[in-house]
């Protein structure tokens, strides 16, 4: 069996169209979407090229908060994101936040060969973990404790990732539409390409690596943000619109 796993959409449809056409061309028998599919200029088309998938959806973080409403702000840069998602919240219809009411916190996927796989979108524990190559391992079995699954595969960080964890594999498939090439403590930076994993599973296994793909970036969603209503929105895309 072979699958296809995609996270961290965040309202980026250039990015969700270049992905899918390069998984159906890796003839994957089924889709997961691991969240995170709001927060960002498209999230009605994408959560509608979602839907239309009928693939199972795993609950991210702003998935919840953009139908739930934010966490307190606790510092400059949570105020201007928490900003500038409840704007991009608001432009969300009821059949968005129905179909958002539908994930699921976290997922089994049973397999063939009698593998068990578990999905999540940060950890088992709270979909606002983080799970890094450099996380310990204690704190990464307190993340993940109670799950005894072989496979295990979560997002959220943007960053892609294959990890041994006793004898199970931990695999994040990166980022679809906000993919990132630079991590703090350095400046963030989003890399001009759409993530994603495919998984081979059940005899003869094959590992291939985590996917990358061209796609359509930033500079294509700059027009479109340039005329949001939030103020720290237009901030944020005129310097790189070269406009003043």
């Amino acid at each position: 069996m072979r699958v296809g796993f995609i996270s961290d959409i965040h309202g980026n449809l250039f990015a969700l169209e270049a992905v899918l056409a390069d998984l159906e061309q890796r003839n994957v028998d089924r889709i997961i979407c691991l969240g995170d599919i709001c927060f960002g200029p498209q999230a009605h088309e994408c959560l509608a090229r979602v839907k239309g998938l009928g693939c199972p959806v795993v609950l991210g973080n702003w998935d919840s908060w953009s139908i739930d409403g934010f966490p307190p702000r606790d510092d400059p840069i949570g105020m201007m994101l928490y900003e500038i998602g409840e704007w991009w919240a608001e432009l969300l219809d009821e059949d968005d936040r129905a179909f958002v009411r539908t994930f699921v916190p976290t997922l089994d996927v049973p397999l063939d060969d009698g593998t068990a796989m578990y999905c999540f979108h940060g950890s088992p524990r709270s979909f606002s973990d983080w799970i890094f190559a450099t996380t310990p391992d204690d704190e990464l079995e307190r993340m993940l404790d109670g799950a005894d699954a072989q496979i295990l595969v979560g997002g959220h960080t943007h960053l892609q990732l294959v990890r041994r964890f006793g004898p199970a594999v931990f695999i994040n498939p990166g980022s679809v539409g906000q993919p990132f090439a630079q991590w703090w403590p350095k400046t963030i930076r989003v890399a001009p390409w759409g993530e994603y994993h495919r998984r081979e599973l059940g005899p003869p296994r094959d590992r291939p690596p985590p996917r990358a793909v061209r796609r359509a970036g930033p500079p294509a969603l700059l027009p479109r943000e340039r005329h949001a209503a939030r103020p720290v929105v237009g901030r944020l895309v005129e310097p790189l619109l070269g406009q003043n």
